[in-house]
């Protein structure tokens, strides 16, 4: 058994070159015996480092335990001098993931929501190789399949931290009790109705008795899966050229590819926007209905909380939509922002000298925002006939999906503006009046 002092010399080995001075570490504290271990270890090490710790639990209210466990933790921490941060989440409505998955995201969000540098999360080894068990088991891809990084870059997010990635739990277990550490046990560890936990508790000890550095070598074999996940990723690049644009990408560079390199820039696209995986036969609907789809077909395809489609030559990946209210009828009463529903944004009124809507004019009537009900038209230049919304909009080449939700600017019954389309031409204010620029975003 290894003593405290040379687990505690490990992992600051491990991570000492990864986390800068003065850096400030968030520790995930569920008060399991190894989020527990994580604090304490990065205690001992935080003067030495200056690093700046502090905690954070997720109370998910699951259990009849929840709130014990919440006072654990906040009794733990005030021991430590460590300053301690409790989110109380609502795990109902994401229940249809899954219990695992949805506590998962609930706790990754309420991390993203602390401002620091680093979150400190206590997977081990043996996690490390329960989770490649269960997406290969789940028929994952490489991507699923590959290794749970030490250090995690995430952009604009604090960098997730793994400190304990290279320690079996056993280890873990001896340091808490060499330590005289106390810790919670959360009952539900003891489910075996959960994957996870028939894995460890029936599966992983059958594995020891025959493959004993099976966590060593499952830990490899997920880097593989990694480093294969890195160099797809290099292909799509490549096969993508440029053709990717925001949340947009040309129907022409799928149809010119194989349909394994078409699938794989696919996958690709869906994962840079944080979309779920969809299995293999999915993924192959996909690409049918985007590549075969007649020129005119109104391609809608759901991945999880997005949905993709298809205009002219293009794919677009967007997040599902909610419904809205056809008749609804928004009031402007001079107010630099409002919020436009049916497309969750804002409205932004910017007043302006010359340019945009003439104020002088929006003052004869009552000024309502609504949506379109197929009868409206407007002139949008003073030497341009009257033309019909509809033709004005596929003129834009504004996508289908985007027509029924774009606010109009009525000023009593004349339509003056199709936000971010046009103006019409009585509404125009001139060179020298106060106009009214509007934006929605």
């Amino acid at each position: 058994m290894e003593s405290g002092n040379f687990l505690v010399e490990r992992v600051e080995a491990q991570i000492a070159s990864l986390v800068p001075a003065n850096s400030t570490i968030l520790v995930g504290l569920s008060g399991g015996a190894d989020s527990v271990v994580l604090l304490h270890l990065l205690h001992s090490l935080a003067a030495r480092h200056a690093w700046q710790l502090s905690a954070l639990h997720v109370h998910h209210g699951i259990s009849r335990n929840a709130d014990a466990w919440a006072e654990f933790c906040a009794g733990l921490c005030e021991r430590l001098h460590i300053p301690f941060h409790l989110e109380r989440v609502d795990i109902g409505p994401l229940r249809g993931h899954g219990i695992e998955a949805a506590a998962r995201k609930l706790r990754i969000d309420a991390f993203s929501r602390h401002s620091c540098d680093y979150v400190a999360l206590a997977h081990h080894a043996d996690d490390q190789a329960e989770t490649l068990l269960l997406q290969i088991l789940r028929g994952a891809g490489v991507r699923g399949a590959g290794a749970m990084p030490m250090l995690a870059r995430r952009g604009a997010y604090p960098a997730l931290l793994r400190p304990l990635l290279h320690c079996a739990r056993s280890e873990i277990l001896d340091y808490a009790v060499a330590q005289g550490l106390q810790w919670v046990e959360d009952e539900s560890n003891a489910n075996e109705s959960h994957p996870r936990n028939y894995l460890r508790h029936s599966v992983m000890p059958l594995l020891a008795q025959h493959f004993p550095a099976y966590r060593e070598t499952l830990g490899r074999s997920a880097r593989h899966f990694a480093e294969a996940s890195e160099l797809l990723d290099e292909l799509a690049c490549l096969d993508a050229g440029q053709t990717l644009e925001g949340n947009a990408m040309r129907v022409a560079t799928l149809r010119g590819l194989s349909q394994a390199r078409a699938s794989n820039l696919l996958r690709y696209f869906l994962h840079t926007h944080g979309a779920p995986m969809p299995q293999s036969t999915h993924l192959d609907e996909m690409l049918r209905q985007l590549c075969d789809a007649r020129q005119d077909a109104a391609v809608e395809v759901r991945v999880g909380d997005f949905q993709l489609r298809r205009y002219r030559d293009s794919v677009y990946l967007l997040p599902a939509t909610a419904e809205f209210d056809p008749a609804l009828s928004l009031p402007w009463q001079g107010e630099a922002m409002l919020d436009w529903t049916p497309l969750a944004k804002r409205l932004h009124f910017l007043r302006t000298a010359g340019a945009g809507i003439s104020f002088r004019k929006l003052q004869r009537a009552p000024v309502t925002l609504r949506l379109r009900n197929g009868a409206e038209a407007l002139r949008p230049h003073p030497a341009a006939a009257k033309r019909t919304l509809k033709n004005l909009l596929q003129q834009h080449r504004i996508p289908p999906w985007e027509r029924p939700r774009l606010p109009l600017l009525f000023c009593g019954d004349d339509l003056a503006c199709v936000v971010g389309v046009a103006i019409d031409a009585d509404y125009l204010a001139d060179e020298n009046e106060e106009g009214l620029l509007v934006t929605c975003n």
